[in-house]
Formats: structure tokens, sequence, C-alpha cells
């Protein structure tokens, strides 16, 4: 058995004003998204699974999807802002889709194995792959990583995420949002607080933020029992929210609330790694600096695919 990597892909256009503009970042013209899916391959995961708009679909498959043809199985599914349960339709004048939570509840029937959910745009680092590979094959606590069934004594789903300590995670060029994990003595998360308008100034000895913090990434390992709790929710979600025209379903809120119920176990796997992301344009300058640093020091090769 082989994990899934599912990478949230949808919202590139906007973020990136179109994929023409996803700027390479290493030594051979390599993107962030080259990396991770570098890095899952040598992680032992065998497929990767591209959640995209239509919009967008040929471009993606030729300039992006397509590279990795011969390394790793490649599919794609489609996050659209009619993509709905039965019985509810978007609002009239509403244009985009419903976030993140929902992006990955339209791949309940493309990922029918244990699974890791990233960003496309964000560089984790290898550790971290290599985390959740292990993480995802040998299962937890006699879960069935297949077909999702857990025995009776087992009240919780197990599923794991990476967390990063927050002075890995900054900008030297603004303000950063970052999600702040709870976790308790055995390493369970408890909660994600979510905190806006960190700037590096704020982080360190004697500072609001001491920089040890756990953060959230979005880089998460799941079992299929994720896809029913993310259903639950987002029904509850449509019927209270789901006339607003810009309201958001986010993955690590749904996951909260799994864990707050009873339905999910989620084991921490904390990573060294830095992780890179041009938030600002400013940012591409470091973050390219960092990689050619680490393949001078033979962390990747030269050339990826």
């Amino acid at each position: 058995m082989q994990p899934t990597l599912l990478v949230l892909a949808a919202g590139m256009g906007s973020r990136y004003g179109g994929l023409k503009q996803m700027d390479p970042v290493g030594p051979s013209g390599e993107t962030v998204l080259d990396y991770a899916v570098f890095d899952a391959l040598r992680a032992g995961f065998g497929r990767v699974v591209f959640i995209i708009r239509r919009d967008f679909e040929a471009e993606f498959r030729a300039n992006i999807g397509a590279k990795y043809a011969g390394r790793i199985a490649v599919d794609y599914v489609y996050q659209s802002l009619d993509a709905l349960p039965a019985g509810f339709t978007p609002p009239a004048g509403r244009e985009k889709p419903w976030g993140t939570g929902h992006a990955v509840w339209c791949a309940r029937e493309a990922v029918p194995e244990p699974f890791a959910v990233i960003n496309a745009d964000d560089f984790y680092g290898a550790d971290s792959f290599a985390q959740l590979g292990t993480f995802l094959v040998q299962g937890h606590r006699g879960f069935d990583p297949m077909s999702g069934h857990r025995p009776p004594a087992q009240a919780a789903a197990p599923f794991g995420m990476v967390g990063f300590q927050l002075r890995n995670t900054l900008s030297e060029n603004g303000a950063v949002s970052r999600g702040i994990c709870r976790v308790d003595a055995t390493g369970r998360l408890q909660s994600i607080e979510e905190h806006t308008g960190i700037p590096a100034a704020e982080v360190g000895a004697g500072k609001k933020y001491s920089g040890d913090e756990t953060v959230s990434m979005n880089c998460w390992g799941f079992t299929v029992a994720l896809f029913a709790g993310l259903d639950r929710q987002l029904q509850e979600f449509l019927t209270e929210r789901g006339a607003e025209m810009k309201s958001e379903f986010y993955l690590p809120a749904a996951v909260s609330t799994m864990i707050a119920r009873h339905e999910a176990e989620v084991t921490l796997l904390p990573t060294d790694s830095t992780w890179f992301g041009v938030t600002y344009r400013e940012d591409k300058p470091r973050v390219m600096a960092a990689i050619a640093d680490l393949v001078q020091r033979g962390a990747y090769p030269a050339k990826l695919f």
C-alpha cells in the first residue's frame, strides 16, 4: 500500500494571477510544487492527485502534470462552486468555491487509500513527507488505513499533522497569519487557533511569540474516515452559512471540530524543517537562495524532473 499525495491547487490561478506566473525557484526552473512531488516520491507515495478548477485544466495538465509522467501516477479532481451535497445549491451571485475543506471533500470518490494533504505553493521539506509517509503506511492503533474502519473500542480516527515551529515559517517582508496549535502531553493536537498579522519583529525571546509555538501549515495525513466527517460538517456549514457570498469551509477548522466531537485524534509530527512560501513577491529571492543552499548541500539534485 502506497499513500496518495492530495494537492490543493484550485486556488493557484487567482493567487498567482495566472499559472504562467508560477515562478521557478530552483536552479533548473523548478517550482515549489516540483519539490513537494519529488519529496513525496522518495517518501514512498505512489500517486499524486491535484485538486484544480476546470477553467485552467488544460494549462495545468500541459505545464505541470505532464512533467511527472512516468515518475508517479497523476490524477485530477475538480473543485467547482456547484459541487455540493445533495439538496444544496450555491446562492445567486456567488463566484468562488467554498474553501479548503470543500476542496478535499470534492476528492472523496477519487482517494480510497490513506493520503496526505498539502498546499501547492508551500515548500515543506523532505522530513515532512518522510514523516507523513511512515505514519500513513503504518496506520495507527489498529485502525485499518485502507477501509477507514476502526475497532469498536476505538472512538476516534487517527490522523497526523506535521507541526512547524513558528520561527521557521515567517516572512521578512510582512506579517503572516498562522494557525497556532494546542497540543496535549501525549503529543495529540487539541485545537488550532488562527493568529493574524504576526510580524517577524514580534517573534523571539521576551516577545509576544517565543517562536517555539507549533503551527499548522496545512500539511496533513488522513485516512478515508476524514470524508464522512467533512460531509457532515459541510452540510452543517451550508445550512448555516451557505447564503453568504464569501463564506469558506476551512480544512483546519473541520479537523478541529472532528477532534472536539471525538471523531478524530491527530498525532503531531514535529519537524525542524523551515517552511518556504512566496507570501510576498519580495520573498522569492529568499526562497531561491534557500533552495540553492539545499541543492549545494546535496539535499536535492540540480534538476528534479
